[in-house]
């Protein structure tokens, strides 16, 4: 199954924010035969489709590259590494983990996150919560010197957490890092697969961004170049079914792709979100909906470029994002294929003037 093996792929992958060019690789091998593809200099990826005309209805499919991650800020004397946040985490969630850290020659070597073990710490210690100054990286050296020499490590260098997918099929369950944002770029893979050959009304360009995890830098600059009419984002959304009250759980595992109608960045168009969401009741897609009170995606940038963009956001519901492990589930990336892939045939020139609320 492809999109399977989409999703293992890029979810093995390491690639923190700003340090995508490994991904971005891989992205233009599983993509790079469904158009015309490219790299830029941040290691944006665009796969301009095959069937790409110019003189049409222009669509951005966008799923952002990079995963949270670390970056090395200092070796101390003993040989542990000191380390900043790539993206939000929870400093609590950081400790006890299994780590890659890249070395100058390109190989990613074991670490693990550490602190200061519960026999050293006092009660006050033990209760007043850990800051990420704290923490610290251990690969095994014994000295600044050893892990600079013999491991290769240095300063600046990136660090992502050691994962290995699984997918349990009589649950239909993905296990792995990095779903927010893997899972939304094997979903936009396979939506190009799936259209490959296709004659459709409107040009598409797919959009595989950066650093998103840290302002969405890399949707800036994608938007600036594809200068589209319409856009769609995919996106690994947090779950909200294991800790939110039932009756107010809106990105449960299983429901399908959550369309969410506003987060802290964006205000999603009332009129594109309207016609997706009738879309995929014609079609007994399975959606959700979504008022989000916090987050963000890169529909931020991309809806205010140039005179504006309308965009939405397909959510597909992962539990624990932002920490190493998250649960998935195939069919609501199935769900999130089949919504895009029919939002795409539907498109023609007349279909702004149907985006009205």
């Amino acid at each position: 199954m492809e999109l399977l093996s989409y999703i293992q792929r890029l979810s093995d992958a390491y690639g923190p924010s700003g340090f995508e060019h490994e991904v971005a690789a891989l992205t233009l091998e599983l993509a790079g035969p469904f158009g015309e593809s490219s790299v830029d200099c941040m290691q944006n990826v665009y796969v301009k489709r095959a069937e790409f005309k110019g003189d049409r209805l222009r669509v951005q499919l966008d799923a952002h590259l990079d995963e949270v991650g670390l970056i090395v800020h200092s070796i101390c004397e003993d040989g542990m590494l000191r380390i900043m946040t790539l993206g939000s985490w929870v400093p609590e969630r950081i400790p006890a983990h299994a780590f890659r850290v890249r070395t100058r020659d390109g190989h990613w070597i074991r670490a693990i996150s550490v602190s200061t073990p519960p026999h050293y710490m006092s009660e006050n210690e033990k209760h007043h919560g850990i800051t990420i100054e704290e923490i610290e990286l251990d690969v095994g050296a014994r000295s600044r010197n050893e892990a600079e020499e013999a491991f290769g490590v240095y300063i600046a260098a990136p660090v992502a957490p050691d994962v290995t997918f699984a997918y349990d099929e009589k649950h239909d369950l993905l296990f792995g890092k990095a779903f927010d944002c893997r899972i939304g770029c094997a979903a936009l893979t396979e939506t190009l697969r799936r259209l490959d050959g296709e004659e459709l009304v409107c040009d598409v360009v797919a959009a595989y961004s950066v650093q998103e995890e840290i302002g969405g830098r890399g949707a800036i600059v994608t938007a600036r170049q594809v200068e589209a009419d319409l856009a769609i984002v995919f996106e690994g959304t947090p779950a909200d079914d294991y800790f939110a009250h039932p009756d107010q759980t809106q990105t449960a595992l299983g429901r399908g792709a959550m369309l969410r109608h506003i987060d802290r960045t964006m205000i999603t168009h009332p009129g594109f979100q309207k016609y997706a969401l009738e879309l995929a009741r014609e079609h007994n897609i399975p959606v959700q909906e979504g008022v989000r009170r916090g987050g963000g995606t890169n529909g931020a940038p991309i809806h205010t470029e140039g005179a504006g963009i309308p965009t939405i956001v397909v959510g597909i519901p992962v539990r624990y994002i932002h920490t190493h492990y998250g649960w998935a589930k195939l069919c609501d990336v199935e769900a999130a294929v089949a919504l895009a892939t029919e939002l795409l045939r539907s498109f023609d020139e007349s279909t702004l003037e149907k985006l009205v609320y």
